[in-house]
């Protein structure tokens, strides 16, 4: 089998991506839809999903999604890939109180929207923070 070329490569990255994060966007629904069924607040509700899909793209993207790791230190790794996904959910917050409170559309509908655009965000930065071979790794918090 032909070695793959970086395109490709990257491709396959961002299929596995997908992946994960359709996996993520599952259970982040669920949730999402679940909590909304219980009278919490949409605001809430897509708190308490978003988290647990955090949780599981992580997972998902340091096992299968990405080859290549910036930071050595597995905790301060998280603790990027979680701000990042924290600047996500303000993006999910703000894209669903435009959705709902401004354009009045429904909270399933506006979280699917938000979802595509937050997706592309987080995985660049994601790509871009995390998983991008560097010359030289970046030093990890604990070793210095």
């Amino acid at each position: 089998m032909a070695s793959r070329t970086p395109r490709s490569a990257a491709l396959l990255e961002f299929v596995r991506y997908f992946a994960c994060s359709a996996l993520a966007l599952a259970m982040d629904g669920s949730i999402y839809w679940a909590a909304l069924r219980m009278g919490m607040a949409y605001q809430a509700a897509a708190a308490a999903g978003f988290m647990a899909g955090v949780a599981t793209t992580y997972i998902l993207s340091v096992r299968w999604a990405f080859r290549r790791r910036s930071i050595a230190n597995v905790h301060v790794e998280f603790m990027i890939f979680l701000g990042i996904g924290l600047a996500g959910l303000g993006l999910t917050e703000v894209l669903l109180w435009l959705q709902i409170s401004v354009l009045g559309s429904g909270p399933m509908v506006a979280k699917l929207v938000s979802a595509a655009g937050v997706f592309m965000f987080n995985f660049g930065a994601r790509k871009l923070l995390l998983f991008t071979r560097r010359s030289t790794p970046v030093a990890s918090i604990a070793a210095a």
